[in-house]
């Protein structure tokens, strides 16, 4: 899939913030500053799932369903998203700490190994690197993985208790220059 998204972040322009490959499904956080988020996916989606046909041998269709994107409209609503992509791995118990996961940008932006994928500068993840793993490393409060699955269901990204979820990002960096981001 890297090659996918290497061309789909130079052929659509598309910036790639965070990228998860789960053994069923894939999360994928980026911006599209040309507004091209339909055609950038239907070509990721078509061609991964023709090279994955391809090297597996399979015969039925890879992907369940089109992509479902969400946008998302502010900075805490991106670091929701941005520790429940990354996080995603030690949720369903594939490993202890998220910088484990080798199918995940993050490990290659920390230098654990090759990061092939074209991944926009995390300002989020360089402005402290310890402090930033700390905290997509300790487990989410009360509700809150709950409230950032349903926030991503639904086409805009919102979350049902704002205050309570903005308190819970406390210590984390803010994004500045924010664009529309969308997660997959």
């Amino acid at each position: 899939m890297s090659e996918q998204l290497f061309f789909v972040h130079h052929a659509y322009k598309v910036k790639i913030h965070a990228f998860v490959l789960m053994s069923n499904h894939f999360h994928l956080l980026i911006s599209t500053p040309e507004g091209n988020l339909s055609n950038a996916m239907l070509w990721f989606m078509r061609e991964s799932s023709r090279t994955i046909i391809k090297n597996s041998g399979r015969i039925n269709q890879t992907y369940g369903s089109r992509y479902k994107g969400t946008l998302i409209t502010s900075s805490q609503y991106y670091l929701n998203v941005y520790k429940y992509v990354y996080r995603n791995p030690v949720t369903a118990g594939i490993c202890d700490r998220v910088e484990e996961y080798q199918y995940s940008t993050l490990s290659g932006l920390i230098g654990l190994c090759p990061l092939l994928i074209p991944v926009t500068e995390d300002t989020l993840l360089f402005d402290d690197v310890i402090k930033q793993l700390n905290w997509l490393n300790s487990q989410p409060k009360d509700g809150q993985l709950e409230e950032t699955k349903r926030g991503l269901r639904k086409g805009v990204f919102s979350l049902p208790s704002q205050g309570l979820s903005q308190k819970r990002m406390e210590g984390t960096s803010k994004k500045k220059n924010l664009e529309p981001f969308f997660t997959s």
